[in-house]
């Protein structure tokens, strides 16, 4: 049976079900879902880059704030969380770096958080046998260092909801096709807008991401001391309800093609949704996570010093020209022109200290 055989069947059997539902058999059923599927999604023959596959570089300027981290938190155990780590270049990059300084080395575990056998068989391809996988961070000894999220929450399930007379939700029915309808919002989704001091106006349609609420209140309880950076797409709660925005963030890809309809391609097309970066700073908050600030990543990699990166690699003499290339292409494409997209929170428990990365930060409002 299909994946898209069995949502119809479920909704046959049960009725019509969330669009947070659907979102989630559609990227996660075992076996089937975009993400649980055993199929390239990145790079040339997947979906979609990520900036890891484009040039080590990335990885290398993270590295460069975990080190400031360690050494801030005074050069004791680190343990690193990388949540989802794709098929492995950014955990790879972000190591070779660290085994330069042998003392901040022998001070740090790496544990990769993989629920796909998939993408974890990928992974240990190419990664040290000090890699250690594991599905939840519950499995995870509360830790002192630093989590990483890159492009992560974009893929978590949301909820799609639309104000009327009150806040109604989108259920996904079929009858000869799948159908979208409306019935009132649960409380939960109420809340979300009401801790936040959202006032949707009439006829105004956007997901909520309560997936994203549980996961930092996860990683707050688990950690005892240290940080949380998190790339993604989106915006802060200013940005994400302007007018412009009134029929949501969704965006599809498939074959490097962007959509709209979440319903074609079932099982192999991605779907993903803008972060609303206020939202994982309040959850934080609640949660005892200060926000140590908020940036895009081009500026995020500036104050980790990418001007001088980028004129070392031009004077490297030895440094093969497909190499320089692949480099050049990425500072062009993932740096100048997406660097501004994606946004960059870091998150910090117990400890204050200002960060490189951090030094062209603005306000998160």
């Amino acid at each position: 049976m299909s994946l898209k055989e069995l949502i119809v069947q479920r909704i046959k059997n049960d009725g019509p079900i969330t669009f947070c539902d659907f979102m989630e058999m559609a990227l996660y059923y075992p076996g089937l879902g975009y993400y649980s599927s055993p199929r390239n999604k990145l790079g040339k023959d997947g979906d979609f880059y990520t900036s890891p596959l484009c040039s080590s570089l990335f990885g290398r300027l993270i590295g460069r704030q975990l080190e400031e981290m360690w050494l801030l938190m005074g050069g004791g155990p680190f343990i690193i969380v990388e949540y989802g780590a794709g098929t492995g270049e950014l955990c790879r990059d972000i190591l070779a770096y660290i085994e330069r300084n042998g003392r901040f080395s022998r001070h740090v575990q790496y544990f990769i958080i993989e629920k796909s056998g998939y993408m974890r068989e990928l992974e240990k391809s190419i990664l040290p046998q000090r890699v250690k996988w594991v599905d939840s961070i519950s499995e995870i000894p509360s830790f002192s260092g630093c989590v990483l999220a890159n492009e992560l929450l974009d893929n978590f399930s949301v909820h799609r909801v639309c104000m009327q007379h009150e806040l109604m939700e989108f259920y996904v029915d079929y009858k000869d096709g799948f159908k979208e309808i409306l019935l009132p919002a649960g409380d939960l989704l109420q809340d979300y807008l009401a801790q936040l001091h959202v006032k949707l106006p009439w006829g105004y349609c956007t997901e909520i991401n309560l997936q994203a609420n549980d996961w930092v209140s996860e990683i707050a309880n688990r950690m005892k001391r240290g940080y949380m950076i998190t790339f993604d797409y989106g915006f802060t709660s200013s940005k994400m309800y302007e007018a412009q925005r009134s029929t949501g963030n969704m965006v599809c890809y498939y074959q490097h093609k962007a959509g709209s309809c979440p319903y074609d391609n079932i099982g192999d097309q991605d779907i993903t949704t803008h972060v609303n970066f206020s939202a994982l700073a309040h959850w934080g908050r609640l949660n005892g996570l200060n926000v140590n600030g908020y940036t895009n990543q081009l500026h995020f990699l500036q104050g980790l010093g990418l001007a001088g990166e980028l004129r070392t690699m031009q004077e490297a003499e030895s440094l093969k020209e497909s190499a320089r290339r692949m480099d050049i292409s990425f500072i062009r494409n993932f740096v100048m022109e997406l660097g501004s997209r994606i946004k960059v929170l870091v998150q910090s428990k117990e400890v204050r200290s200002p960060l490189s990365g951090l030094q062209f930060a603005i306000p998160l409002t």
